[in-house]
Order: structure tokens, then C-alpha cells, then sequence
């Protein structure tokens, strides 16, 4: 079989993991801080990777190894959530001391490095501490809290930050034009919005999409079928609701959500965004360019006739109300009633401020 073949069944994320460090993208500083290191002949023993899944921690370690010169005989990965007892890391100790067989450095990436033991997290410190100098450690670990403090003082750390919605975006519309597939510029959004800030999630959510579609062009109810997104109706009728204080046709769309098996996370999370632009197109219409490129016409329409109003019922207040249950979302026995709350709240305060405003009309 073909290389050509091999890879065209290969997974996406796997497929276009970047191979240098100009293919990796949203961590401009720490890719300028290892390539400075390596320019100077500053490497150091032992280097520690954090941050969300998907972020590219381990695929910046194999090109970060590459970059030293390493070969793939002397690039040893290691799964730290599979080899967690001491044995394991007794048995890394003893290999650590045979030289590189092509190489100037032996690079060990340890991955999930939390999951080690606390046994193995001993036996580690010394020669992490003190390793043979053909030996460079590149821990790699998505939670630092649960590393001890022993361990992360011996390494150089770098924090890897989540790509941002433009970034996955930009993500998504590339891939899919290698792939011959086009994508509505909404439609893209949509899926860099489910990726969760993950390049491998994204690209996860862009292959099941891809492997679904009747044929090359995907539009944004695509993404919504097969993804399981709530529709742009049903966040739309629940916005409508909050401007207009009407809780129980909110309470509808919520449940209807429910009975779709949404995913309430991700319902808020839709619900967030275009309560934002709402307020963007009212009070930045110099952003509407931007805005209207990141949805479909329909959802435009709706979000910038809502913003025409002259007594809008959604203000900052309204969007901080929902970003302070976003966390609690998922996280109680009734994985809707934060959001339900919130609705109540909201509706409630702006009764509240009709009838002082009635109270004080009268009044004068």
C-alpha cells in the first residue's frame, strides 16, 4: 500500500499534527522561547508541558526532539497513565545511562505524566534532577496541581494555552479545502465553537462531520444534525424569550433542548455567543462585518433586528447572569436548572424595574 493511501486513513488530527515549528499554531512564545534556546545551545535537562487536551503539548515535544537532532531510535514516549509504578520508572532509570545509539541527545517524552505514582515520582527525582547529559526529559501533563512541587521545580515549564476561536476556525476551513470539502464560513465557526479550544477535538468533530456528508459542501443545519448542536431556531426562540422577560417560552426552549438530548453546555454556550454580538451590533456596529461573517443569514437577521430595538431587553447584566451558572451547567442532578434559574432571575429583575419605573411615573 501507497504512503498516499496510509495516509488517507489516517485521522485528522494525526494527518495534520504539525511538523516544524512553523506549522504550530497559538503558541507563538513558547515556540520562540525553545527555538531561542536551541539557537543559543541553552537546552535544559528536563522540560514540563501543561495545559488542555489538544493543545499541542505533545506534538510541540516530538518536533522540539526533532529540532535537537534526534532520531526516531532515540526518541522514546512514554505513557505515563499505562507505566505508573515504580518499576516502570526504575526500569527508565537504568536506560537512561546506555548512550544514544545515532544521536546527540536520548529525548524521553513522558505523557499524562500526572497519573505516575507517588512511588514513581520518587524513584524519578533524582535522575531528573541529575541526568546523564545525553538525556533530555519532556514531561507532558493536562494537571500541574497533581504533579508534586519536587518534580516541577526540576523542570523548565511552559504553559500552552487554548487556541482561540478564529484560530480552530481557520483550522477547520484549511483542512477541509485540502480535503475538498467546502465549508460555509458559519459552519466552520460552529464546529471551532464545539472543539472546546482542542485542535484534536475540533479535527475529531470536522472527520465525523466529513465522513457523514452526502457530498462536498457542508452547510451549518449539517453541523447541527450530525454533531448533535442544538439548531439556530431553538437558541434564537430561547434569546427571543429573555428580551422579552417571557420565562415560560424560554422554559420551552430549554425543554425542548432537554428532549433532543442537547447538550446543556453546549446550549449556553450558543446562548453566550449571541448575546454577545446582540450587544456588539448595538453598541460596536463597526463589527458587523466581522460578526456576519461568523453566521448564517437567518441568525444575522435576527441578532441585528434584535439590536434595532429601542428598549432592548438584554444588557451586560443579562450576559453576566448567564456566564455566572455557565460553570454550574452540567455539574447538578438537573443539568437545566441553572440556565432555568437564570431565566427566572433575569425575568424577575426586569418586572422589577417595570413596575418601580410605573411606581415613579405615577408618582412625578
Amino acid at each position: 500500500m501507497s504512503d498516499q493511501k496510509e495516509t488517507g486513513h489516517l485521522a485528522l488530527y494525526r494527518k495534520y499534527r504539525p511538523d516544524s515549528f512553523k506549522d504550530v499554531l497559538g503558541q507563538e512564545e513558547i515556540v520562540q522561547s525553545l527555538k531561542g534556546a536551541l539557537k543559543q545551545g541553552a537546552v535544559s535537562h528536563a522540560y514540563l508541558f501543561y495545559g488542555s487536551r489538544g493543545t499541542g503539548k505533545t506534538s510541540v515535544a516530538r518536533i522540539f526532539a526533532r529540532e535537537l537532532g534526534t532520531s526516531p531510535n532515540d526518541l522514546y514516549e512514554i505513557d505515563a497513565a499505562s507505566n505508573t509504578g515504580v518499576d516502570d520508572i526504575r526500569n527508565l532509570n537504568e536506560s537512561v545511562n546506555t548512550l544514544p545509539f545515532e544521536s546527540k541527545y536520548k529525548v524521553y517524552i513522558l505523557d499524562e505524566a500526572h497519573m505516575l505514582s507517588k512511588s514513581a515520582f520518587n524513584a524519578l527525582l533524582k535522575t531528573l534532577e541529575e541526568p546523564p547529559k545525553h538525556v533530555i526529559f519532556i514531561l507532558a501533563t493536562t494537571e500541574l496541581s497533581k504533579l508534586p512541587e519536587t518534580v516541577v521545580s526540576r523542570c523548565q515549564v511552559f504553559s500552552f494555552k487554548k487556541p482561540s476561536q478564529k484560530i480552530l476556525k481557520d483550522v477547520v476551513l484549511n483542512i477541509s479545502k485540502k480535503e475538498g470539502y467546502t465549508l460555509e464560513s458559519s459552519s466552520a465557526d460552529l464546529i471551532a465553537l464545539l472543539g472546546e479550544g482542542s485542535f484534536r477535538d475540533t479535527q475529531g468533530i470536522l472527520e465525523k462531520i466529513i465522513s457523514a456528508s452526502g457530498d462536498k459542501k457542508i452547510s451549518v443545519s449539517e453541523v447541527e444534525v450530525i454533531t448533535g448542536a442544538p439548531k439556530g431556531e431553538l437558541v434564537n426562540a430561547f434569546i427571543g424569550a429573555v428580551e422579552e422577560g417571557n420565562v415560560e417560552a424560554g422554559m420551552k426552549a430549554v425543554k425542548k433542548a432537554t428532549d433532543n438530548n442537547i447538550d446543556m453546555k453546549v446550549f449556553l454556550k450558543l446562548v453566550l455567543r449571541k448575546l454577545r454580538f446582540v450587544l456588539l451590533l448595538k453598541y460596536a456596529p463597526d463589527m458587523e462585518t466581522v460578526i456576519k461573517n461568523e453566521l448564517s443569514e437567518a441568525d444575522h437577521f435576527f441578532l441585528k433586528e434584535l439590536s434595532k430595538k429601542t428598549n432592548l431587553g438584554i444588557s451586560s447584566a443579562t450576559l453576566l447572569e448567564f456566564l455566572n451558572v455557565h460553570d454550574w451547567v452540567g455539574h447538578t442532578t438537573i443539568a437545566e436548572l441553572p440556565i432555568e434559574l437564570a431565566l427566572i432571575k433575569l425575568a424577575e429583575t426586569k418586572k422589577g424595574n417595570n413596575t418601580a419605573d410605573k411606581a415613579q411615573k405615577s408618582n412625578s
